[in-house]
């Protein structure tokens, strides 16, 4: 009796030390993601994010006139009484996302109720609670496709991956869907065990796999991709045993497939619209060459790097990116060495087999998608590598189940250590900035502080209405004194060519005295010898009688960082 109490006590110590580890991953994870939270600026898709989920639409932005930095900032303030039909209602005609993240960020702004000072905080604090949520979620499924130590150890692989801190860190639909990625998954593997001889099917198991799918496909369209690459996982195993497998195993699949098919049918329509807009043509290929061929493949590379170690490689001196990009070739090319050894451990033990082969081909299958859709129909997704989103958790728990296997000290330390660094440098912006890049802009625009100025911006989407936002919004923090009267700006509609646009700008009417500094961002591949020498506006003068003041080109000041902007002088 002695020896059994004394087995069951150390039993009970080591699970209190595996929740305690747990704990400190979730808050290590946690620390990470919470932390600067709002010190970055946000970048266009965070804008259409916070206009969508703050209950506004294009028809509320002030369009053709000129407006103030306080009417800047009221454009970013909670539109109450807003429903969710009414926000998906936007999102189908302005966007070309599904509704629902924009319905769960518009109730938890209203739950939070952000001042002007945390508004920025509160906007990203959803992914970054929705990343600690995928933390959570991968321990389980490493836990249920393996071992309690691999969902530890997946669990610790999520939590300081550079990668996941980065999207968690974004105002966009990545950690929720990474979330129901992983509990997708772990309904798949459960399912996968339900199919063994002998075992019966659970109906929980089989339903919450249909309804987390179904909400997956209301978040994001990419996870359509995740749901193919499950059936392929799940439906190539059955396959292969095929002997084992009775057919109410088939029927079941078929059921839970056609059940996600129909809750899907209300939104269907909405969706072919949306692949026909032209917000989704900027990934596709103009020149077909060899060069196109080969770069979707040492991206892809580059993807998979990123989500364990990532170094300043951007916006820096050549020696930096050289030394950055050599340590982390370096460092990936270690660890597919270790990673290598530690699954061919794990499959070694054969209860854990039909786990590693399901996650290993629901990744696979992900990849071959993937590779599809940029050499099939010519869209690039490699290119944006915060699309690694759909296949990520996958990734984790076959990264978790190799480490579990390897020498603590010698492969997880540093692994773990690296991560941690990693994740510090893309916190402090060092390392995935934010897109067009706006605080360099910004920066740029700030020539003359004594001399107020009007940023304006040209567009034909929604899209370009919020690169110009951003840059404004970035802008705005040069002028904390009397931002008001130093600060102003425009947008107006080049939809019908830029001749138009000229005119329109001509009856802008900004309220700032004489001289005057003016930033115009026009369209991507123009040149400073392509913008008008000569911009008029109106100007109000004395006694409210409006006069026409003309903008003069200066050739010295001209930028572009994916879009063109030129410096006039007004006087």
């Amino acid at each position: 009796m002695k020896g059994l109490r004394f087995q069951i006590q150390q039993l009970s110590q080591r699970c209190n030390w595996h929740y305690v580890g747990l704990a400190a991953v979730l808050l290590l994870g946690a620390v990470l993601r919470f932390w600067q939270l709002d010190a970055k600026p946000l970048w266009l898709d965070e804008i259409i994010t916070a206009i969508f989920s703050l209950g506004h639409r294009q028809a509320d932005l002030p369009l053709g006139v000129a407006f103030s930095v306080s009417q800047l900032k009221q454009i970013f303030t909670l539109n109450p009484g807003v429903s969710c039909a009414q926000i998906a209602q936007t999102v189908s005609t302005e966007s070309v996302h599904p509704p629902l993240f924009f319905c769960l960020l518009y109730r938890w702004i209203s739950w939070l109720n952000p001042n002007s000072e945390n508004w920025i905080w509160a906007l990203r604090s959803l992914s970054a609670s929705m990343g600690v949520g995928a933390i959570a979620s991968i321990y389980w499924l490493s836990r249920v496709a393996f071992s309690k130590r691999a969902g530890l150890m997946a669990a610790a692989v999520m939590a300081v991956s550079p990668f996941a801190v980065y999207l968690s860190q974004e105002a966009r639909q990545y950690t929720l869907p990474m979330l129901l990625i992983s509990l997708a998954l772990v309904g798949l593997v459960q399912m996968q065990q339900d199919l063994h001889p002998g075992r019966r099917l659970r109906p929980a198991v089989w339903l919450g796999w249909v309804a987390v799918n179904s909400l997956g496909l209301y978040i994001h369209y990419f996870f359509a991709l995740v749901l193919v690459a499950q059936v392929m996982a799940l439906g190539g195993w059955m396959l292969w045993q095929r002997r084992s497998i009775a057919p109410r195993g088939w029927m079941a699949l078929g059921l839970a497939i056609s059940g996600i098919t129909l809750s899907y049918l209300p939104w269907l329509t909405v969706l072919l619209g949306h692949i026909s807009r032209p917000e989704t043509t900027w990934l596709s290929s103009r020149e077909i060459d060899w060069e196109s061929r080969i770069a979707p493949i040492y991206q892809a590379i580059a993807g998979w790097v990123v989500m364990v170690i990532t170094l300043p490689v951007e916006d820096q001196q050549e020696y930096i990116v050289i030394l950055s990009a050599t340590l982390m070739l370096i460092f990936g090319a270690w660890l597919v060495w270790q990673v290598s050894r530690g699954l061919r451990k794990a499959w070694s033990r054969l209860e854990i087999r039909p786990s590693l082969l399901l996650l290993t081909g629901f990744v696979l299958s992900v990849l071959v998608q993937f590779f599809a859709i940029v050499y099939i129909l010519n869209k690039d997704i490699t290119v944006v590598p915060r699309y690694n989103f759909v296949y990520y958790p996958g990734v984790c728990a076959l990264l978790g189940v190799a480490l579990v296997h390897l020498p603590v000290r010698k492969v997880v330390l540093p692994f773990l250590l690296v991560g941690i660094l990693s994740s510090v440098l893309v916190v402090n912006n060092l390392a995935f900035h934010k897109a067009y890049y706006p605080s360099r802009i910004a920066r740029d625009m700030y020539v003359d502080p004594e001399t107020p100025l009007m940023l304006v911006g040209s567009y034909t989407s929604i899209q370009e209405i919020a690169l110009g936002l951003s840059f404004g919004l970035e802008l705005s923090e040069y002028f904390p004194d009397r931002p008001d009267e130093s600060l102003g700006f425009a947008f107006i509609d080049r939809t019908d060519g830029f001749e138009q646009a000229w005119r329109q700008l001509s009856r802008v009417t900004p309220d700032f005295p004489l001289p005057l500094n003016l930033w115009v961002i026009a369209a991507p591949g123009m040149k400073t010898r392509d913008y008008p020498p000569r911009l008029q506006i109106t100007h109000a003068g004395e006694g409210d009688r409006p006069s026409r003041v003309f903008c003069t080109l200066d050739p010295e000041e001209f930028g572009r960082i994916g879009f063109p902007y030129q410096f006039y002088r007004c006087r």
